[in-house]
Protein backbone atom coordinates (compact mmCIF):
# COMPACT_ATOMS: atom_id res chain seq x y z
CA UNK A 1 0.00 0.00 0.00
CA UNK A 2 2.69 2.08 0.46
CA UNK A 3 4.34 1.73 -2.76
CA UNK A 4 0.77 2.20 -3.97
CA UNK A 5 0.87 6.21 -3.02
CA UNK A 6 4.29 6.64 -4.06
CA UNK A 7 3.24 5.65 -7.79
CA UNK A 8 0.20 7.87 -7.45
CA UNK A 9 2.17 10.55 -6.39
CA UNK A 10 4.79 10.18 -9.22
CA UNK A 11 1.78 10.07 -11.33
CA UNK A 12 0.10 13.35 -10.40
CA UNK A 13 3.36 15.03 -10.13
CA UNK A 14 4.15 13.90 -13.80
CA UNK A 15 0.88 15.09 -15.00
CA UNK A 16 1.32 18.56 -13.94
CA UNK A 17 4.83 18.81 -15.47
CA UNK A 18 3.00 17.85 -18.55
CA UNK A 19 0.40 20.14 -18.21
CA UNK A 20 3.03 23.08 -17.82
CA UNK A 21 4.79 22.22 -21.09
CA UNK A 22 1.86 22.05 -23.10
CA UNK A 23 1.01 25.40 -21.71
CA UNK A 24 4.23 27.28 -22.89
CA UNK A 25 3.74 25.39 -26.59
CA UNK A 26 0.20 26.54 -26.83
CA UNK A 27 1.70 30.77 -25.67
CA UNK A 28 4.24 30.19 -28.90
CA UNK A 29 2.03 29.18 -31.30
CA UNK A 30 -0.34 32.22 -31.36
CA UNK A 31 -2.93 30.35 -29.82
CA UNK A 32 -2.33 32.40 -26.67
CA UNK A 33 0.06 34.32 -24.23
CA UNK A 34 0.90 38.07 -24.04
CA UNK A 35 3.07 37.42 -27.25
CA UNK A 36 0.25 36.72 -29.59
CA UNK A 37 0.47 40.15 -31.71
CA UNK A 38 4.02 40.57 -31.78
CA UNK A 39 4.59 36.59 -33.25
CA UNK A 40 1.22 37.57 -35.75
CA UNK A 41 2.93 40.83 -37.16
CA UNK A 42 5.86 38.81 -38.51
CA UNK A 43 3.72 36.76 -40.87
CA UNK A 44 1.61 39.92 -42.69
CA UNK A 45 4.70 41.70 -43.09
CA UNK A 46 5.99 38.90 -45.32
CA UNK A 47 2.85 38.31 -46.79
CA UNK A 48 2.61 41.91 -48.07
CA UNK A 49 6.32 42.16 -49.21
CA UNK A 50 5.64 39.16 -51.59
CA UNK A 51 4.50 41.86 -54.41
CA UNK A 52 7.81 43.22 -54.70
CA UNK A 53 9.56 40.29 -55.57
CA UNK A 54 7.09 39.47 -58.58
CA UNK A 55 9.05 39.08 -61.76
CA UNK A 56 6.33 41.58 -63.16
CA UNK A 57 6.83 44.33 -60.82
CA UNK A 58 9.57 46.56 -62.17
CA UNK A 59 12.27 47.48 -60.19
CA UNK A 60 11.55 50.72 -58.11
CA UNK A 61 8.10 50.80 -59.47
CA UNK A 62 5.18 52.39 -56.74
CA UNK A 63 4.42 48.81 -55.95
CA UNK A 64 7.74 48.38 -54.90
CA UNK A 65 7.88 51.64 -52.69
CA UNK A 66 4.29 50.90 -51.26
CA UNK A 67 5.30 48.01 -49.77
CA UNK A 68 9.23 49.38 -48.57
CA UNK A 69 7.85 53.01 -47.24
CA UNK A 70 4.11 53.23 -47.50
CA UNK A 71 0.79 55.15 -48.92
CA UNK A 72 2.93 58.32 -48.53
CA UNK A 73 5.92 57.70 -50.08
CA UNK A 74 4.00 56.28 -53.02
CA UNK A 75 2.13 59.35 -53.99
CA UNK A 76 5.33 61.12 -53.46
CA UNK A 77 7.00 58.86 -56.27
CA UNK A 78 4.48 58.58 -58.56
CA UNK A 79 4.06 62.19 -58.76
CA UNK A 80 7.91 62.37 -59.52
CA UNK A 81 7.77 60.71 -61.96
CA UNK A 82 4.74 62.19 -63.81
CA UNK A 83 6.56 65.46 -63.69
CA UNK A 84 9.94 63.36 -65.45
CA UNK A 85 7.38 61.95 -68.17
CA UNK A 86 5.97 65.45 -68.65
CA UNK A 87 9.53 67.09 -69.05
CA UNK A 88 10.53 64.58 -70.53
CA UNK A 89 8.11 64.47 -73.40
CA UNK A 90 7.66 68.43 -73.86
CA UNK A 91 7.47 69.37 -77.08
CA UNK A 92 8.26 73.18 -76.02
CA UNK A 93 12.03 73.22 -76.21
CA UNK A 94 15.00 73.99 -78.29
CA UNK A 95 15.59 69.82 -79.51
CA UNK A 96 12.16 69.57 -80.90
CA UNK A 97 12.28 72.79 -82.34
CA UNK A 98 15.70 71.71 -84.53
CA UNK A 99 13.61 68.44 -85.51
CA UNK A 100 9.83 69.79 -86.13
CA UNK A 101 10.46 72.99 -88.45
CA UNK A 102 7.99 75.57 -88.62
CA UNK A 103 4.97 74.87 -91.19
CA UNK A 104 2.66 77.80 -92.41
CA UNK A 105 -0.37 76.28 -90.71
CA UNK A 106 1.18 76.85 -87.47
CA UNK A 107 2.74 80.35 -87.74
CA UNK A 108 1.60 83.77 -88.61
CA UNK A 109 3.35 86.92 -90.65
CA UNK A 110 2.96 90.62 -89.95
CA UNK A 111 5.19 93.54 -90.98
CA UNK A 112 4.97 96.86 -89.61
CA UNK A 113 7.25 100.21 -90.07
CA UNK A 114 9.64 100.53 -88.16
CA UNK A 115 11.93 103.87 -90.06
CA UNK A 116 11.38 105.48 -93.10
CA UNK A 117 13.43 102.58 -94.77
CA UNK A 118 12.93 99.67 -92.64
CA UNK A 119 10.43 97.27 -91.93
CA UNK A 120 10.13 94.62 -88.80
CA UNK A 121 8.69 90.93 -89.61
CA UNK A 122 7.42 89.03 -87.08
CA UNK A 123 6.59 85.62 -87.52
CA UNK A 124 4.50 84.32 -84.25
CA UNK A 125 4.07 80.38 -83.60
CA UNK A 126 0.30 80.08 -82.95
CA UNK A 127 0.80 76.31 -81.99
CA UNK A 128 1.17 74.18 -79.12
CA UNK A 129 5.11 73.58 -79.42
CA UNK A 130 8.10 74.74 -80.67
CA UNK A 131 9.15 74.82 -84.32
CA UNK A 132 12.09 75.63 -86.40
CA UNK A 133 12.80 78.42 -88.28
CA UNK A 134 15.32 79.30 -91.39
CA UNK A 135 18.20 81.98 -89.98
CA UNK A 136 15.98 84.38 -91.61
CA UNK A 137 13.05 84.56 -93.66
CA UNK A 138 13.44 84.61 -97.63
CA UNK A 139 12.93 87.79 -98.62
CA UNK A 140 12.39 89.38 -102.39
CA UNK A 141 11.62 92.86 -103.34
CA UNK A 142 9.69 93.82 -106.54
CA UNK A 143 6.30 95.05 -108.57
CA UNK A 144 3.24 93.55 -107.39
CA UNK A 145 1.98 94.17 -110.62
CA UNK A 146 4.89 92.31 -112.94
CA UNK A 147 4.04 88.87 -113.73
CA UNK A 148 7.85 88.13 -113.79
CA UNK A 149 9.19 88.00 -110.66
CA UNK A 150 13.09 86.53 -111.65
CA UNK A 151 14.29 89.84 -111.31
CA UNK A 152 13.52 90.72 -107.88
CA UNK A 153 16.01 92.36 -105.70
CA UNK A 154 16.91 90.22 -102.36
CA UNK A 155 18.58 91.50 -99.99
CA UNK A 156 22.11 91.21 -98.02
CA UNK A 157 22.14 89.20 -95.29
CA UNK A 158 24.89 88.00 -92.20
CA UNK A 159 27.53 85.65 -93.26
CA UNK A 160 29.79 83.39 -91.95
CA UNK A 161 27.11 81.13 -90.92
CA UNK A 162 26.47 77.19 -89.65
CA UNK A 163 24.46 74.62 -90.98
CA UNK A 164 20.82 74.02 -89.48
CA UNK A 165 19.75 74.06 -86.51
CA UNK A 166 18.98 77.67 -86.99
CA UNK A 167 15.90 79.51 -84.93
CA UNK A 168 14.18 78.12 -82.28
CA UNK A 169 10.97 79.47 -82.22
CA UNK A 170 8.83 78.18 -79.13
CA UNK A 171 5.08 78.02 -78.64
CA UNK A 172 3.55 81.43 -78.45
CA UNK A 173 6.67 83.45 -79.05
CA UNK A 174 7.59 85.98 -81.99
CA UNK A 175 10.75 86.37 -84.02
CA UNK A 176 11.84 89.36 -85.50
CA UNK A 177 13.63 90.29 -88.38
CA UNK A 178 14.38 93.90 -89.43
CA UNK A 179 15.05 94.60 -93.21
CA UNK A 180 16.60 98.33 -94.09
CA UNK A 181 15.32 98.72 -98.37
CA UNK A 182 17.95 101.78 -98.03
CA UNK A 183 20.69 101.18 -95.61
CA UNK A 184 22.61 104.69 -97.13
CA UNK A 185 20.11 106.51 -97.22
CA UNK A 186 19.72 107.80 -101.33
CA UNK A 187 17.31 109.23 -102.84
CA UNK A 188 19.18 108.88 -106.26
CA UNK A 189 19.97 105.58 -108.20
CA UNK A 190 17.43 103.83 -106.06
CA UNK A 191 15.63 100.41 -108.12
CA UNK A 192 12.18 101.82 -110.18
CA UNK A 193 9.19 99.93 -109.35
CA UNK A 194 9.69 98.26 -106.23
CA UNK A 195 6.24 98.34 -103.93
CA UNK A 196 5.85 95.09 -102.74
CA UNK A 197 8.10 92.91 -100.44
CA UNK A 198 7.56 89.21 -100.68
CA UNK A 199 8.29 87.09 -97.39
CA UNK A 200 8.60 83.01 -96.62
CA UNK A 201 9.19 83.06 -93.10
CA UNK A 202 10.74 79.28 -93.08
CA UNK A 203 12.62 79.36 -96.52
CA UNK A 204 14.71 76.28 -95.91
CA UNK A 205 11.43 73.85 -95.56
CA UNK A 206 8.06 75.55 -96.41
CA UNK A 207 6.54 75.61 -100.05
CA UNK A 208 6.56 78.67 -101.83
CA UNK A 209 3.36 79.17 -102.06
CA UNK A 210 3.49 79.93 -98.38
CA UNK A 211 5.07 83.48 -99.75
CA UNK A 212 2.89 86.19 -98.33
CA UNK A 213 2.97 89.56 -100.11
CA UNK A 214 2.90 93.00 -98.43
CA UNK A 215 3.11 96.46 -99.96
CA UNK A 216 5.36 98.76 -99.64
CA UNK A 217 3.37 101.66 -100.69
CA UNK A 218 4.74 103.95 -104.39
CA UNK A 219 7.63 105.67 -103.58
CA UNK A 220 9.74 103.40 -101.49
CA UNK A 221 13.12 103.34 -101.99
CA UNK A 222 14.90 100.31 -102.29
CA UNK A 223 18.71 99.95 -102.56
CA UNK A 224 21.11 97.14 -101.93
CA UNK A 225 19.18 96.32 -98.88
CA UNK A 226 20.17 94.46 -96.01
CA UNK A 227 18.14 91.43 -93.94
CA UNK A 228 18.94 90.54 -90.68
CA UNK A 229 18.61 87.44 -89.01
CA UNK A 230 15.69 86.16 -86.71
CA UNK A 231 15.93 87.20 -83.43
CA UNK A 232 13.99 87.58 -79.83
CA UNK A 233 13.56 91.48 -80.20
CA UNK A 234 13.43 94.44 -82.68
CA UNK A 235 16.70 95.76 -81.04
CA UNK A 236 18.59 92.48 -81.61
CA UNK A 237 17.14 91.91 -85.15
CA UNK A 238 18.50 95.67 -85.88
CA UNK A 239 22.08 94.88 -84.77
CA UNK A 240 22.09 92.07 -86.97
CA UNK A 241 20.52 94.06 -89.91
CA UNK A 242 23.87 95.85 -89.79
CA UNK A 243 26.55 93.39 -90.04
CA UNK A 244 24.32 91.98 -93.38
CA UNK A 245 27.12 91.78 -95.84
CA UNK A 246 26.59 88.40 -97.88
CA UNK A 247 24.06 87.84 -100.70
CA UNK A 248 20.95 85.62 -99.86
Amino acid sequence: MPTLHRSTALAAAGTAVLALALTACGGSDGSGGGAKDEGAAKPAATVAAQPSKDASAPSGSAATTAVKSGGTTVTKTATAKQAATKSGGSKDTDSYAYTHPCAGGQVTVRVTRRAATQRVIEVRNTGASACGLSYYPAVDLGSATSADQSHNIKPLVPGGLGGPPAYALHAGRTAYAVIDLDPSGATTGTAPGIDEMNVLANGDHMPNAETRNFPLGSGAKVLKPKLGLYSATVAQAVASMQQADTRS
